[in-house]
């Protein structure tokens, strides 16, 4: 009879020998109510993990508003408030949709969602295309411009982009964000080298499917100019990496670290679906805008967690000189992160290699065990949105994961996997 440690052990090396192994290709955009697990006509998926409509944040509660509005279910803000006050809508976490989406996450049925496909096990992760900056909805911000903004890209940029995939055969994702990180990217804040990767390999097909020059020129010159494009797609290809290493027996290792403004919540392999939370941090150590302070900042909040989740972002920063002044100005404060988030990962990935660490791949696979031991809390970069004005992204920096929900996650192990040990 084998002892806890020696199963969890195993356990560990089968979940990130299964994350590893994961192959996301970028294979449609298609509409989130044709495509997605259980989605209805009356449903809307937030980031993080679940909560009611009274509970949430601001900026989530705006951005839902938004979207009911975008939907035609409510002409109005006040409209969709009243609305949101019945039982005749569904608000549910992405998460619990193979879904994933940044800040306030917010997906409703009539948006277009990138598809992302693992060659390997065969599972699908979906995500919204990223709206750049602005009055944008998942920067917690709604307006005339965010509605014209959402109905071009539902009705003008999604087939185009739609078109474009198809003709590409699909896109692999790894293959990008490797070379990014060859580049200065992080992966999460950072993306411009993995934009611009993106954007390089579908120039030719862009411009060669049966399209006038003028929407080819709308959609080259929208990814163009944000920087953050990519970013979704990560996220779709990291949740598939995650969901790989799910349910697995005696297993430690983190599937899932999310947040809802509101609530940090996290998941272990070994304990399934369970959420274990606390209340989501505030960003202290960020840059803001000019004019603002930490006053003004929202919790921390977002499903992009997911990518620290895999062991890029803050994993990855000293990939990413650009990034040293998230790090307290300091490009060694920036690699000591990372080095650091090496002592709570089972490994390093070698498809990620980060040239100023001789090459050596990005920690990946968080250990709860780890994490509770050392007391070193994962580190996520992130962005921060005004809590309360509507005025959207006010800075950007980065923020701890709260120890609390390791200890939550780590108790629960013990309670279920003890008596069998």
């Amino acid at each position: 009879m084998k002892y806890l440690g020696e199963r969890i052990r195993e356990a560990n090396e089968i979940a990130l020998e299964r994350m590893l192994s994961v192959e996301p290709v970028l294979v449609d955009v298609d509409t989130a109510l044709n495509v997605i697990p259980d989605m209805t006509p009356n449903t809307i998926l937030h980031a993080g993990p679940p909560i009611e409509w009274k509970r949430m944040c601001d900026p989530m509660k705006r951005a839902v508003r938004g979207a009911l509005i975008f939907e035609g279910l409510a002409g109005s803000e006040d409209e969709a408030e009243k609305l949101l006050r019945t039982n005749k809508l569904k608000l549910s976490p992405n998460h619990h949709h193979n879904a994933v989406g940044p800040m306030t996450g917010i997906i409703s049925p009539s948006m277009p969602v990138i598809v992302t496909s693992d060659l390997k096990f065969g599972r699908t992760a979906f995500s919204t295309l990223n709206e750049g900056g602005g009055k944008v909805l998942w920067f917690g911000t709604f307006g005339r411009e965010t509605l014209d903004r959402l109905s071009w890209m539902r009705d003008v940029f999604a087939p185009v982009v739609k078109k474009v995939i198809a003709k590409t055969g699909g896109i692999s994702v790894w293959n990008i964000l490797a070379q990014g990180i060859q580049m200065g990217d992080e992966c999460h804040n950072r993306h411009a080298a993995s934009t611009n990767l993106f954007l390089k390999s579908i120039i030719e097909p862009l411009f060669s499917i049966d399209l006038s020059r003028d929407v080819a020129l709308q959609v080259y010159r929208f990814i163009a100019g944000n920087s953050h494009f990519f970013l979704n797609i990560t996220m779709t290809a990291c949740k598939l990496a995650l969901d790989a290493a799910r349910d697995i027996q005696d297993s430690t290792t983190l599937t899932a670290m999310s947040r809802n403004g509101t609530d940090f919540g996290i998941r272990v392999s070994g304990l399934g679906d369970s959420w274990f939370i606390a209340p989501s941090p505030y960003l202290l150590d960020a840059l803001y805008n000019p004019g603002y302070s930490p006053d003004d900042g929202a919790p921390d909040i977002g499903d992009s967690s997911i990518i620290e989740t895999m062991g890029l972002g803050g994993f990855a920063i000293a990939a990413a000189p650009a990034m040293a002044s998230f790090a307290g100005g300091s490009f060694q404060e920036a690699v000591s992160i990372t080095k650091q988030m090496g002592l709570i990962t089972l490994a390093k990935n070698s498809k990620f290699a980060i040239p100023v660490l001789d090459f050596a791949g990005t920690p990946t696979g968080i250990d709860v065990r780890k994490v509770v031991e050392t007391g070193i809390l994962p580190s996520i970069n992130s962005a921060v949105v005004h809590k309360s004005s509507g005025t959207g992204q006010i800075g950007a920096g980065i923020v701890k994961a709260p120890y609390e929900c390791f200890t939550k996650a780590l108790m629960a192990f013990g309670e279920r996997y003890n008596l069998a040990a």
